[in-house]
């Protein structure tokens, strides 16, 4: 069941993800970079006089306001549960009930630029912890990528997390199981 608790196991308690399982992470961490890649190209327009919302930008709202809660808590070991995705929230309807009363619209410049920069970080966050995850084979949660690349780095052992949401885990699982990992 999918659940923002913040549930850290001791180092080594995950199955480390073998080779299907770390293909997966590199996958999905190409979407994930792909996608900033898309919001980095309408950056122009976005920063610019125009300042309309894109296509690109509207299309990662909601799955961004799904995943936000993830990746702040078990990226940086908080037990906040959905308040990320609450204030996220809270903050675009902010700025475009501003819009709305200044400029009787609420695709603004504003916010275009707001949730054009918490797309970037969301997504680029995520991107990157599904790349080094895919790489070093990290156990359990890719937002646990940055944390277990400091504990190989340092010698300094560090919690574990098992995916809350998505694939990862059965298939760490399967292949732990049907591999003996």
């Amino acid at each position: 069941m999918a659940t923002t608790d913040l549930k850290l196991e001791d180092a080594g308690s995950l199955p480390r993800p073998g080779p299907l399982g770390r293909i997966v992470r590199l996958g999905f961490g190409v979407l994930c970079l792909w996608y900033v890649v898309g919001l980095i190209e309408v950056s122009s327009s976005l920063l610019g006089l125009d300042g309309h919302i894109r296509s690109v930008v509207l299309n990662g709202i909601l799955f961004g306001l799904f995943l936000v809660s993830y990746v702040i808590n078990i990226g940086f070991s908080r037990s906040w549960k959905k308040w990320p995705a609450f204030v996220s929230a809270s903050v675009f309807l902010v700025v475009a009930g501003l819009g709305y009363l200044t400029e009787g619209t609420i695709e603004t410049r504003s916010m275009a630029r707001v949730v054009w920069g918490w797309e970037l970080y969301v997504f680029s966050h995520l991107g990157v912890a599904f790349i080094i995850a895919g790489v070093i084979g990290t156990p359990g949660c890719e937002m646990r990528a940055f944390h277990d690349l400091y504990s190989r780095l340092t010698g300094t052992p560090t919690k574990e997390h098992y995916c809350p949401i998505g694939p990862l885990h059965s298939i760490d699982q399967w292949e732990s199981a049907r591999f003996g990992r």
